[in-house]
């Protein structure tokens, strides 16, 4: 079967469509024949060797990180699951590999793809919706009545973190551009700043939880609009020593430490808390979110969808940074 691959991390990363052999379940797991897969800038990061350090992936590496699709074949121990279910997935970081014809993903990472939904929208919610859950549930506590900031309210991450954060019950703030600003309001945010002619700082102040999808400056200055005893959750910004022990690399904390030194020694300064994310694939989680998105709370915001088979002009318009709002999906033809 056709699979796209990364085959060499010079310049970049270089991707080709190679022939792979089709795969055939483990015991735990279940082979998905991939219907839609979704689009992440994670995808451009492993290409280019941002996780080499991190995770010895071995080339040639089939990117992709999210899909939706049908169960083709169940392993001897999955009991819950049948051929023929419709699932959706955020395979675990070192089982990657959506963008091809069918994948064997451990059954737990799997949940029963939500009711109502095309296969691109469900295959557009895996990443970024597992995200979502962990910065506000895990990293940080968001309560009923907890103000939230999130960086780019109508991106592929941002999108849906406005909504999970108004499902657990906060007021949300959020940076979006001009023509973004009415969508951003309908999806829940209550405080919307266009960043093209605002300051979020001028609107934004003494938030409880601050979901930084930005990184570099951003991180510092996003983190001045927290109170006292606030915490910030970062996805882009430098990793701290709880990723180390999260990937098993415990000899990397203290490289990890000087990395976050500054990032933490800011929030203290602050009386406030610096906390590093990198989400991990979890089925239950997702199928605990499943009536929320079912019953409308929390929808896909899908902006450009392709066949799987132009995922060149996919990865292209990834990489521009012109695909807001919402997310890229590739598609299986029918």
């Amino acid at each position: 079967m056709k699979a796209y691959a990364l085959t060499s991390y010079r310049d970049g990363g270089t991707l080709e469509w190679l022939d792979v052999p089709r795969p055939t379940a483990g015991a735990d797991q279940v082979v998905v024949e991939v219907r839609a897969a979704g689009l992440n800038p994670l995808d451009r990061m492993v290409a280019a060797g941002q996780f080499r350090q991190l995770i010895p992936y071995r080339l040639p590496l089939v990117l992709g990180q999210e899909l939706a699709g049908v169960v083709t074949e169940v392993g001897p121990k999955v009991h819950d699951v049948a051929v023929g279910d419709r699932v959706f997935a955020r395979p675990d970081i070192n089982r990657i590999g959506t963008f091809t014809e069918a994948i064997a993903v451990d059954v737990a990472d799997t949940a029963p793809m939500p009711a109502g939904l095309s296969f691109a929208e469900a295959a557009s919610l895996p990443l970024v919706l597992l995200t979502a859950v962990q910065a506000f549930t895990e990293k940080a506590q968001v309560r009923p009545g907890d103000k939230v900031f999130v960086q780019g309210g109508t991106g592929g991450l941002g999108s849906v973190a406005v909504q999970v954060a108004k499902h657990l019950g906060a007021t949300v703030a959020t940076t979006v551009s001009t023509s973004n600003v009415e969508l951003a309001r309908s999806l829940g945010a209550d405080v919307v700043v266009d960043y093209r002619t605002q300051r979020y700082e001028d609107h934004v102040k003494d938030y409880d939880v601050v979901l930084d999808t930005l990184g570099r400056d951003e991180t510092l200055r996003s983190m001045k609009v927290l109170r006292s005893g606030g915490t910030m959750v970062s996805v882009a910004g430098a990793p701290d020593p709880e990723l180390a022990a999260q990937l098993g690399r415990p000899l990397l904390g203290p490289v990890m430490w000087l990395m976050s030194r500054r990032a933490r020694r800011a929030a203290r300064a602050q009386d406030a808390m610096y906390r590093f994310l990198f989400m991990r694939a979890d089925g239950s989680q997702l199928a605990r979110l499943t009536p929320a998105i079912e019953a409308g709370s929390i929808r896909p915001l899908v902006g450009h969808t392709f066949e799987l088979g132009q995922l060149e002009q996919a990865m292209a318009l990834l990489a521009s940074g012109k695909a807001n709002p919402g997310k890229i999906v590739v598609e299986a033809k029918p």
